[in-house]
């Protein structure tokens, strides 16, 4: 218990990394001149560089263990990443910031869920992970007001300070007191090596699931994480304390969202089907503020909140796959879905500064929001479409 308790604290530092820019978007913009595209890359570049870590991250869980993988990891790369970022003093300088922070934090979920899938039952995964998912994105809480209250008390570079030093702290406290699960019986010979990760493409089951798993995360973490600031500050005229409150509201909703999916599959003894549900919520939200960008303040808060908690499925889709897993590449499993899911939003996030900025223009600037949403809503209903055709994985039948 110690130990998911010690991942906990880790993966809601991880959330945080992955949604602060956000909120220093003000800060960042008028100290380093950095632009909407380039906070764009170097959001898009934590993403890319967390996903493509998922191949080394589920090979080392099976032959290293959960402990060392995401204790080493987060140490190096979001202790070292954090410092450097605060000693940046060009754009690029974020961007590789946020490259090592995302590479530290690449093992920090993927390692609890290989404990729970290799020592509670099928059935548990979805609210384990999910309710995990939730603890940890109070880390978007930490990312919103607070951040944004301490970067103006302290500066921006202090702050980045003092989480580098916690960050470390935590990386400690796992190699400490994380004990890793014992080996199966059935995983002999097969703890090491790729070739696990073709098997798991091979499987037919999985590819309709893939799309949504890809997408249904990206709009809530890419509009909290990027797109809000700019979007309340062009449209509404916010501040960086505003900017921080509508966000702190959308990051609260993404935990209840999470709280809320976790019991669901057990609760109507379907996992596809609460998925489909939730999704459809999301994207008529996202097709409003597409129809509507330039509604009040109050309003467009409330569909952001609707998009942080109908988007939060990424446990039930979790637990979805996870049910076609075989035993002996559980670990890769999650790894790989967790790969489509974050390189997911690494690419959208990456495309959708190539949107904003191909659909700006200062005379009238909801055209490129308007755009935005519009991107957003389309992926997502074409992930949604492919989704509808994806075999159903119901609660004790995995």
């Amino acid at each position: 218990m110690a130990g998911i308790v010690a991942f906990a604290f880790a993966y809601i530092l991880s959330q945080f990394y992955r949604s602060f820019l956000a909120v220093l978007t003000p800060a960042l913009a008028g100290e380093l001149g950095a632009s909407k595209a380039e906070l764009s890359l170097a959001s898009g570049a934590w993403f890319i560089a967390f996903a493509l870590m998922q191949f080394i991250v589920g090979v080392s869980l099976d032959r290293f263990g959960p402990r060392r993988t995401a204790s080493v990891l987060l140490a190096v790369g979001a202790g070292g990443g954090a410092v450097l970022f605060s000693l940046a003093n060009a754009p690029w300088m974020i961007v590789l910031a946020m490259t090592l922070i995302g590479i530290g934090c690449s093992p920090v979920l993927m390692a609890p869920l290989f404990i729970f899938a290799k020592t509670y039952s099928p059935m548990r995964f979805a609210v384990l992970t999910s309710w995990f998912v939730g603890i940890g994105t109070l880390g978007n809480v930490l990312g919103a007001a607070p951040l944004a209250a301490s970067a103006e008390l302290f500066g921006w570079r202090a702050v980045m300070v003092g989480l580098g030093v916690i960050t470390l702290a935590v990386a400690v406290a796992l190699h400490l007191v994380v004990r890793d699960p014992p080996p199966d019986r059935d995983s002999a010979g097969t703890s090491s090596g790729f070739s696990g990760y073709f098997e798991l493409m091979r499987l037919k089951v999985l590819w309709p699931i893939i799309p949504l798993m890809a997408i249904n995360y990206a709009p809530p973490i890419g509009i909290r994480g990027l797109w809000a600031g700019p979007f309340l500050t062009d449209m509404h005229g916010a501040d960086a304390l505003m900017i921080g409150n509508v966000t702190l509201f959308m990051a609260l909703g993404m935990v209840a969202g999470s709280f809320v999916y976790g019991p669901l599959d057990t609760v109507f003894r379907t996992r596809k089907w609460v998925v489909v549900a939730g999704n459809a919520i999301c994207l008529a939200a996202l097709v409003f503020l597409m129809l509507f960008p330039a509604a009040s303040i109050v309003t467009a808060a409330a569909a952001l909140v609707v998009v942080g908690i109908a988007g939060a499925s990424y446990g039930m889709l979790m637990a979805h796959a996870r049910a076609f897993f075989p035993g002996h590449l559980t670990g890769r499993g999650v790894t790989l879905m967790n790969f489509f899911a974050i390189g997911g939003v690494g690419l959208m996030q990456f495309a959708s500064g190539g949107v904003v900025s191909a659909a700006a223009s200062p005379e009238r600037p909801a055209t490129a929001y308007v755009a935005l949403f519009a991107f957003y809503a389309v992926t997502l209903g074409v992930a949604f479409v492919i989704y509808l055709f994806s075999r159903d994985a119901r609660p004790g039948r995995d």
